[in-house]
């Protein structure tokens, strides 16, 4: 885009600007992003909890699967409510389907 006129050179420098100012505004937005905090059933989680029910179900202690160092203690007494809250809701389930 050529521009040849005085007018023109203001019209640009306005879109110029806008432009500008909408891309701080996104720049400051992708700033001022939270990526700590406990991940929300993401793939990963899914996958390190699939290896955790895998462990536990087979016959391992609590104590045993953190002692391996994938999963911290804590983690693993969260993946373990969270098995039982999954096993409560399917025996629940099956019990209305009888």
């Amino acid at each position: 885009m050529k521009i040849t006129t005085l007018d023109e050179a203001l019209e640009r420098i306005k879109e110029l600007e806008k432009e500008v100012a909408e891309l701080k505004a996104e720049n400051e937005t992708l700033r001022n992003r939270n990526f700590g905090g406990r991940k929300k059933h993401d793939e990963a989680w899914m996958a390190a909890y699939n290896d955790f029910m895998l462990k536990y179900e087979s016959g391992m202690t609590l104590m045993e699967i953190v002692a391996e160092g994938d999963v911290s203690r804590r983690t693993a007494y969260r993946y373990l409510a969270y098995y039982k809250e999954l096993q409560k809701i399917a025996g629940t389930s099956k019990s209305v389907q009888k």
